[in-house]
C-alpha cells in the first residue's frame, strides 16, 4: 500500500497542539520547584508564552491544510487546560498566592475550574449539530483562557522586568478571581479570527494601541503588554454593556408602542 502524504497532514496541527502541552507541562515543573527564584518564574512565564505561540499556530495550520476536525477541537481544549489553566495557576500561586495558604490554593483552583468550564462551553458552541466545527465568529462568549493566562503571565514578566516583588497577595487574588469570573461570564469579546473593520473597531483598536505606546514610552514594554491586554478586556466589557443597554431601550420602545392607546378612525 502506497503512502498517501495527504493523510499525514492531519498529524501536523496536532503536533503543534502537543508542543503547547509540552511548554505548559515544563512551566509547571519549573514553577513547582520549591527552590524556584524570580528568574525561574520568569522562565516559566516565557514557556507559557511559547505555548500561546503554538496554540495560535495549530488552528491556522489546520485551516491552511484543510485538516480541521472535531478531534482537533477537543484536543486543543484539553491542551489549553494544561497550558493556560494549570500552568499559570501554579505559576501565580508559587509567585504570590502561597502566602495566603488555603485561600491562595482555592483562588488558584477557582481559576482552573472556571477555565475548564469555559473550554467545555466553547466546545459545545463551536460544534455543529452534525459534529463538524463551526466557522469562527466575530465575538467569543466569555474571556478566552489564553487571554486570561496572558494577563497573569504579563504581570509576572512586568514585575520581573521592574525588579520588584509582586503586588500584595490580596491584589493578586482579586485579579485571579476577576479573570476566573470573566471566563465563565456571558460577556462577548472580540475574536481575532474574524476581524471585520468598522469605525468602532478602528476607534477601539486605535485607543488601545495609543495607550500602549504611551505606557511603553514612560514605563516598559512588559507593562505596555499588560496594559494592552487590560484594554482588550475593558473593550469587551464596555461593548457588552452598551449592547445590553441598546437592546433594553429597543424593547422599551416596542412595549410603549404596543401599550399606546388606539384611536378609532371617524
Amino acid at each position: 500500500m502506497l503512502f498517501d502524504p495527504r493523510k499525514s497532514l492531519f498529524v501536523l496541527p496536532n503536533l503543534f497542539t502537543l508542543s503547547s502541552v509540552l511548554c505548559g507541562f515544563y512551566a509547571i515543573l519549573v514553577s513547582a520547584n520549591p527552590a524556584a527564584t524570580s528568574d525561574d518564574f520568569y522562565r516559566a512565564s516565557m514557556l507559557i508564552v511559547f505555548a500561546m505561540f503554538f496554540d495560535t499556530i495549530d488552528g491556522r495550520v489546520a485551516r491552511l491544510t484543510r485538516t480541521q476536525s472535531a478531534l482537533g477541537v477537543q484536543l486543543d481544549s484539553l491542551a489549553d487546560v494544561v497550558s493556560f489553566g494549570v500552568a499559570p495557576a501554579v505559576l501565580v500561586y508559587r509567585w504570590g498566592l502561597d502566602e495566603l495558604g488555603t485561600m491562595g490554593v482555592l483562588g488558584a483552583f477557582v481559576y482552573i475550574a472556571c477555565g475548564t468550564i469555559r473550554l467545555a462551553r466553547f466546545n459545545v458552541l463551536a460544534m455543529e449539530s452534525s459534529g463538524a466545527p463551526k466557522k469562527p465568529g466575530k465575538y467569543i462568549l466569555g474571556l478566552p483562557i489564553p487571554g486570561a493566562a496572558a494577563v497573569l503571565v504579563s504581570m509576572v514578566v512586568a514585575y520581573h522586568a521592574a525588579g520588584r516583588l509582586p503586588a500584595g497577595p490580596y491584589v493578586l487574588l482579586t485579579v485571579v478571581a476577576a479573570l476566573a469570573l470573566l471566563m465563565v461570564s456571558t460577556i462577548r469579546f472580540r475574536s481575532f479570527k474574524d476581524l471585520r473593520l468598522s469605525w468602532r473597531t478602528v476607534v477601539f483598536v486605535g485607543a488601545a494601541i495609543g495607550g500602549t505606546l504611551v505606557v511603553a514610552r514612560f514605563a516598559s514594554l512588559a507593562f505596555a503588554f499588560m496594559w494592552l491586554l487590560t484594554s482588550y478586556i475593558v473593550i469587551g466589557v464596555f461593548e457588552t454593556f452598551v449592547g445590553m443597554a441598546r437592546r433594553r431601550g429597543e424593547t422599551e420602545d416596542v412595549d410603549d408602542e404596543a401599550n399606546a392607546p388606539q384611536h378609532a378612525e371617524a
